[in-house]
């Protein structure tokens, strides 16, 4: 039993960084070589978990920079209920731009050019200034369809009424906060395709709040992981997401445990990883998260209500995302 104890707070107490970067190595050692949607390939495994305690600093990777006001933003969007682009748009976040103007395209009979490419580039800048730009442009190509914020916020039920989640979910952390059904999914099976049309079914599909000591920790499920450019904007989203909720629900911060399902790096990011790996011998310091302590809503938080503070991370690391 202490022995379990002992190991379970070395996990516990590690550095985010660590945690990660751990990650990165345990795929590059034995993952296999998997084909994927994109067809770029990957080296994959199947199940791995990694735990921060949300206490020791907020978990943003220092051996890259992460752009944490793209996530900030995500995060408002999701939790607004928001599915179109132009908000994103709007605020400078681009890292849904891919999937809507490849719909863009193919729906258009558009030759779709070699992402990354100077035509890719050029073609995704003018769809971007269209969406922020054209009402009715927007209203034919802004839409991802009932993507993460529509089925946290609006799940479509038999009966033709729509089920608020967050709001049930924050009932329920007040009320019940033993109860285990404190879970709230977005992996909606009757609209898996429609959210293909212009994003993607959602990889981050269900997570779950545990409330123990008057703290709260939270556990997400993801299926697929895009372990070099997407895990770490889901460690760092979810564990501001956690901090939101208990502000809202007056508990104390637990942990974040994040779960993957298929757990892979892509072929063309292999080098970038290696490059990480490299700065293990220089993790820096975990910066904090301040959050404004009047809001109490779900709706009444804006980017200015955050304030991250001490953050010294390496340079970021460029790669190309798979589309």
């Amino acid at each position: 039993m202490l022995i379990y104890l002992r190991k379970y707070n070395e996990v516990m107490h590690k550095h985010a960084d660590e945690s990660y970067l751990d990650l990165l190595e345990h795929i590059m050692k034995v993952g296999v070589e998997k084909t994927d949607r994109t067809g770029t390939g990957t080296k994959s495994l199947l199940g791995y978990q990694m735990r921060f305690n949300l206490s020791d600093g907020f978990p943003l990777l220092t051996t890259k920079k992460v752009p944490i006001k793209s996530i900030i933003h995500e995060l408002l969007w999701f939790m607004r209920g928001d599915t179109n682009l132009k908000y994103l748009a709007d605020n400078n976040v681009h890292i849904w731009d891919e999937w809507p103007y490849k719909a863009y395209l193919l729906r258009n009979k558009i030759p779709v050019p070699k992402t990354g490419s100077e035509e890719w580039n050029t073609g995704i800048k003018e769809f971007i200034e269209k969406i922020k730009n054209d009402e009715n442009f927007n209203k034919e190509y802004g839409n991802l369809g009932p993507i993460y914020g529509y089925q946290w916020r609006s799940w479509p039920a038999p009966n033709g009424e729509h089920i608020d989640q967050l709001t049930n979910l924050i009932e329920e952390i007040k009320n019940t906060p033993d109860s285990r059904r404190l879970i709230v999914s977005a992996w909606n099976v009757a609209d898996l395709k429609e959210m293909a049309k212009a994003g993607l079914p959602p990889c981050h599909c269900l997570f779950q709040f545990y409330v123990v000591n008057g703290e709260l920790s939270c556990q997400l499920y993801q299926r697929s992981c895009d372990t070099f450019l997407g895990v770490p904007f889901n460690i760092a989203s979810y564990s501001l997401f956690t901090m939101i909720i208990a502000q809202i629900c007056g508990l104390k911060l637990g942990e974040f445990v994040w779960t993957g399902g298929d757990v892979h790096l892509y072929s063309n990011h292999l080098e970038q990883a290696k490059l990480q790996l490299s700065r293990r011998g220089d993790i820096r310091p975990l910066p904090k998260m301040k959050i404004n302590p009047k809001k109490m809503k779900l709706e009444d938080f804006t980017i200015d209500d955050f304030e991250l503070v001490d953050y010294n991370p390496h340079e970021s690391i460029k790669a190309q995302i798979a589309v």
